[in-house]
C-alpha cells in the first residue's frame, strides 16, 4: 500500500468517514498533522484552489476522473508540511508565496496519482468513502488518470526550477522502489526488518521529506536549514508509517474505517508483526501466515501479535525515531511552524504512551 493510506476494501458498518490518512484518520493528531500552526487552514484553502486548477484537462471526462479523489476530501498533510517548512526561516510568516503552494500541490498530486495506481493493484472498490476510480471507470482509465496526475505534478515542479523538478522525479522513482519491494515480500514471513524500513522509506517517508524540502527551497531558507527540514520530514514519515502499522493491529475496525489487521490479511507483514514473528510465539504465528487466511485465522493471528512484544518493540522504535527527527529542528529559529512540527511529531506517538 502506498503512502501510509492502507488498502480500502469498503466501509465498515458504524465506522467514521475516513479520508487522507485512513488507518488513523479517526485520531485527530494523525489525521491533521499540523493542527497547531496558526493560519495553516487559510493556506490550505489556497492549496485547494491551486489543486483544482492543476486537475483541469482539455477533456471534460479526464478532468472528472482526475478530480474524483481530490474532491472526496483529504487533509492535505503534505502541502501543509511544505507550507510549514517555508515559514521556518527567520522572519518568515504567512501567507506564503504562490510558489510554495504550488510546491505542496505538486507533492499532493504525486500522492493522489499513487493512490489511483494502488487501487488498481489491490482491486479496491472504495477510497475515501467513495467509489474508487478503477471500480467506477475501469483499470485502464484509472491507470491513465494516475499518469495524468503524475504528469501534472512534474509540470508544476518544472515551473519551480530544475532542482525541484529533479527532486520530484527522484521521489516518484523511490515511491515505485518502495512499493515494488513490498510486493516482492508479500506473504513472506521471512521479510526482514531492514527491508521493511527500506520499503516504508520509499513509499511513505520520501513524500514528507520532499514536501518539507520543496517548501524550504522555494521559501528561500539557508541550505543548512533545508537539509535539516528534509531529514525531519523523512523522519516524520517513518514515524507516521510505523504508527499507521501499529494502529492496523491495535485499533478497532470502527476507529480504522476498515477491518483491523487488513495489512496482515493482504500479506503485508509490518514492524509489529515482524517483531512478533521473532518472539516466543513466532513459530505459531508463522504457521498461520505466509498464505491467504480466513477471518478466523486473522483473528487468531491478531491475538498473537497483540499479546506479543511486537507492539512494545514497534512503539519503542516510533518513539526513538520521533525524538531523532525533532532534534533536526533544534538549530532552526523559533517559530510557530517549528513548534507545530514538534507538536505534530509528539502527537503521533501519544496514543502509545504508558
Amino acid at each position: 500500500m502506498w503512502a501510509g493510506e492502507g488498502t480500502p476494501t469498503g466501509p465498515v458498518p458504524g465506522a467514521p468517514v475516513t479520508d487522507d490518512f485512513s488507518a488513523s484518520s479517526s485520531l485527530q493528531a494523525v489525521a491533521n498533522p499540523l493542527p497547531d500552526l496558526p493560519g495553516v487552514s487559510d493556506e490550505l484553502i489556497r492549496v485547494e484552489s491551486h489543486l483544482e486548477r492543476a486537475l483541469r484537462s482539455n477533456d471534460d471526462f479526464l478532468t472528472e476522473v482526475a478530480s474524483h479523489l481530490a474532491s472526496a476530501g483529504g487533509k492535505r498533510g503534505r502541502p501543509a508540511f511544505a507550507i510549514a517548512a517555508a515559514t521556518c526561516g527567520a522572519g518568515a510568516s504567512l501567507p506564503v508565496a504562490d510558489e510554495v503552494i504550488d510546491g505542496g500541490v505538486a507533492v499532493e498530486l504525486v500522492h493522489l496519482g499513487s493512490l489511483y495506481h494502488d487501487d488498481v493493484m489491490d482491486e479496491a472498490e472504495i477510497r475515501r468513502s467513495v467509489e474508487s476510480v478503477n471500480h467506477r471507470w475501469g483499470n485502464l482509465t484509472a491507470i491513465l488518470a494516475g499518469d495524468f496526475l503524475l504528469a501534472r505534478a512534474s509540470e508544476i515542479a518544472a515551473s519551480l526550477g530544475t532542482e525541484v523538478a529533479a527532486l520530484l522525479a527522484a521521489t516518484i522513482a523511490r515511491l515505485c522502489e518502495g512499493q515494488v519491494l513490498e510486493l516482492q515480500h508479500a506473504f513472506d514471513t521471512g521479510r526482514t526488518i531492514d527491508r521493511y524500513f527500506i520499503s516504508i522509506s520509499g513509499k511513505t517517508a520520501e513524500l514528507f521529506a520532499t514536501a518539507s524540502r520543496i517548501g524550504a527551497i522555494v521559501g528561500g531558507l539557508p541550505r543548512e536549514q533545508v537539509e535539516h527540514l528534509t531529514v525531519f520530514g523523512h523522519g516524520f514519515g517513518m514515524v507516521f508509517q510505523i504508527v499507521d502499522d501499529l494502529l492496523d493491529i491495535t485499533a478497532t475496525s470502527a476507529e480504522l474505517g476498515k477491518p483491523a489487521g487488513h495489512d496482515m490479511e493482504e500479506g503485508v507483514y509490518t514492524l509489529p508483526v515482524l517483531h512478533a514473528l521473532a518472539g516466543p510465539d513466532g513459530a505459531e504465528l508463522d504457521d498461520l501466515l505466509g498464505k491467504e487466511i480466513t477471518p478466523a485465522v486473522l483473528d487468531k493471528a491478531l491475538s498473537l501479535v497483540r499479546g506479543s512484544d511486537g507492539i512494545a518493540a514497534a512503539t519503542s522504535e516510533a518513539r526513538r525515531r520521533a525524538q531523532d527527527c525533532v532534534a533536526e529542528l533544534d538549530s532552526l529559529p523559533d517559530s510557530p511552524a517549528k513548534s507545530a512540527m514538534v507538536s505534530a511529531t509528539s502527537a503521533l506517538v501519544t496514543r502509545f504512551e504508558d
